[in-house]
C-alpha cells in the first residue's frame, strides 16, 4: 500500500502482528479461570444438608451461611461478626448508610450484642 504512513502507533505491516496469531503467545492460554471464577464456581455446587430431619439439596454458599447462622444463634461471637460483616459489605450502600437513621429495632440488636463483643475481647 503506497498511501500507508509508518509513523506512531502504525507499524509497518511487515512487522504487524498476523491475523490469528498472538502478540504473547506465551501468555495465559484461552479458557483458564481466576480464582474469583473458581470460588464462585465451587459455591454454586450443590451439597446434601439434613435439616428437620429431612434431606435437602442446596448449594455450597446456602449450606455455609446456614451453618453460619446456625453458629451465631448458638452464641457464637465470631460467627456474628462475620454475619454482620458480610451482611454489611453486601447489603450496604456505603452513602445510604450515613443517610439512613438506624431503626429501633437494629438498635436494640445493637445495645445486646455490644457487650458480649466487648467482652470477648477484653479476653484475649
Amino acid at each position: 500500500m503506497a498511501d500507508y504512513k509508518i509513523g506512531y502507533g502504525k507499524p509497518p505491516e511487515k512487522t504487524q502482528f498476523k491475523k490469528g496469531r498472538s502478540g504473547n503467545p506465551k501468555g495465559r492460554p484461552k479458557g483458564s479461570r481466576n480464582l474469583a471464577t473458581d470460588l464462585a464456581a465451587e459455591l454454586e455446587e450443590k451439597v446434601t444438608i439434613r435439616e428437620d430431619g429431612k434431606q435437602r439439596r442446596v448449594s455450597k454458599q446456602r449450606a455455609w451461611i446456614k451453618a453460619l447462622m446456625a453458629k451465631s444463634l448458638q452464641g457464637n461471637v465470631r460467627a456474628s461478626v462475620a454475619l454482620l460483616a458480610l451482611y454489611a459489605r453486601l447489603l450496604a450502600d456505603p452513602l445510604e448508610v450515613e443517610s439512613t437513621p438506624i431503626g429501633e429495632d437494629e438498635l436494640q440488636i445493637l445495645r445486646r450484642f455490644a457487650p458480649r463483643l466487648i467482652k470477648s475481647m477484653s479476653q484475649k
